[in-house]
């Protein structure tokens, strides 16, 4: 079934902010003295201190006008926790498609469950969620500082991952079979509302069992997150790859660079690269309709940037320019999500085809280094963002919170309700100065004919 998440601006979704829900779910109260008091931990936060949702004047004076100003709790270490330490087992699962930094996270999880909290018992689970299910017979790893020391130089996940949905009621029986009493869920959206339908059965058996979300995606699409981890690192190797497809554009007549990036719904990583590099001229992104023929289309200002420059170099995120393939029979993968047309392949047959037919000489160079770039190590931003989602997210887990993720909003690390990270998918804002900053480094014009 296709994935059923409303897609919202970012300007949009900040003025929708009476449906955001901000009050975290507790699995009791915490009444065990924190392993790190011993230590005259000097970082303690209480569950009142809160993180504004609005930042810009405007909008909290507005929030004030209606009384009230909605803010997220602020993540931590609490002086007393739920969980005993001693007696206390979790488990890890990664889910989804890869990312650089997931290994970190990991890591991460498990030094701070292990050196922090004392906790011995750390579960891996293999390949997503199938990992709890017993028909595919897969077995479960022990993490420990030792077999995680250098895990973070690597790509990928050592857990592995897997995509499509599991019976809740299955997972929950394993977690009960296992006697987990944390569950640390590390993906994106697919993986949340997979999260959340673990909840409702962990509730509905009346158990005591926490689920910590750590949101992931290359493409930065998760709601209410500042920036998702593996970003940086992928606009980094985008930029190799744009930079690559430059040199191709000016090494011959007429030379086009082609590159094909990342962003099913949303164009983060192809806009971001496009402003760090300022190499390209035409950045083609989900939320930015783009005609092909006309005056004004693709084709034609390609045609007029040639004969002004001699190269051009284009960039387009995988999900732009889908109404080309209306015609297509609609497939889904595992996860429920609509196989996109390729975009990459179609605009360099059809620019081809446009200067054959006008008699002019093309050279064009197409690059496609998706699966490279999700596949590397994360660089060191992201692995220093990683480290601190997984850290937050064990503070989180042994306070007894459940049913969140782990964000970064405001500058801040937050817990945010799964709901309402689930509640709709975040989108370039054409109206932004991101957006407009993407114009400027490009000086692409309107591509629609309108």
């Amino acid at each position: 079934m296709e994935n059923q998440c409303t897609t919202v601006s970012l300007v949009d979704e900040l003025e929708n902010i009476d449906e955001i829900i901000t009050e975290i779910p507790n699995l009791g109260k915490p009444t065990v003295p924190s392993p790190l008091q011993k230590r005259s931990y000097p970082c303690f936060v209480r569950d009142e201190d809160r993180v504004l949702l609005l930042a810009s004047s405007q909008r909290v004076a507005a929030s004030c006008k209606k009384g009230s100003l909605p803010a997220f709790e602020l993540a931590g270490p609490r002086e007393n926790i739920y969980f005993d330490p001693s007696k206390t087992k979790c488990a890890i699962v990664t889910c989804g498609g890869l990312c650089p930094g997931i290994n970190d996270v990991i890591r991460s999880i498990v030094m701070a469950l292990f050196h922090g909290y004392g906790v011995r018992t750390i579960l891996g689970i293999k390949f997503g969620l199938r990992g709890f299910i017993p028909s595919y017979g897969l077995d479960v790893m022990e993490l420990t500082p030792e077999s995680v020391a250098r895990i973070h130089e690597y790509g990928g996940t050592i857990l592995g991952s897997s995509r499509g949905p599991q019976p809740a009621e299955e997972i929950v029986n394993a977690l009960e079979r296992m006697n987990v009493s944390v569950l640390f869920t590390i993906g994106g959206d697919g993986t949340f509302r997979a999260s959340r339908k673990i909840v409702e059965e962990i509730k509905k058996r009346g158990l005591k069992i926490s689920v910590i979300a750590v949101p992931k995606t290359i493409d930065n699409d998760i709601f209410l997150v500042e920036k998702t981890f593996g970003f940086d690192t992928a606009v980094e190797m985008a930029c190799e790859a744009i930079k690559s497809a430059h040199t191709e554009a000016i090494g011959a007549p007429n030379g086009i660079g082609l590159v094909k990036l990342m962003g099913r719904y949303s164009g983060f990583i192809a806009a971001a690269a496009t402003i760090a590099l300022r190499e390209v001229n035409y950045c083609l992104i989900p939320e930015s309709d783009f005609d092909l023929e006309g005056e004004k289309g693709l084709l034609r200002e390609l045609e007029k940037r040639l004969d002004q420059r001699g190269h051009a170099v284009i960039v387009a995120a995988e999900g732009a320019g889908q109404k080309f393939f209306a015609d297509q029979p609609k497939e889904t993968d595992a996860s429920g999500n609509v196989k996109l047309g390729d975009i990459g392949k179609f605009l360099k047959e059809k620019i081809q085809e446009y200067f054959v037919s006008i008699g002019k000489e093309l050279t064009i160079k197409y690059i496609d280094p998706s699966y490279i770039i999700r596949s590397v190590p994360a660089n060191v931003d992201d692995s220093l963002y990683c480290g601190n989602l997984g850290q937050n997210a064990v503070h989180a887990a042994m306070a007894g919170k459940t049913d969140m993720m782990v964000s970064l909003w405001n500058d801040r690390y937050v817990h945010i309700p799964l709901e309402s990270a689930t509640m709709h998918r975040k989108q370039v804002n054409l109206k932004s100065m991101f957006w407009m900053s993407v114009l400027e480094s490009t000086g692409q014009p309107s591509l629609k004919n309108e």
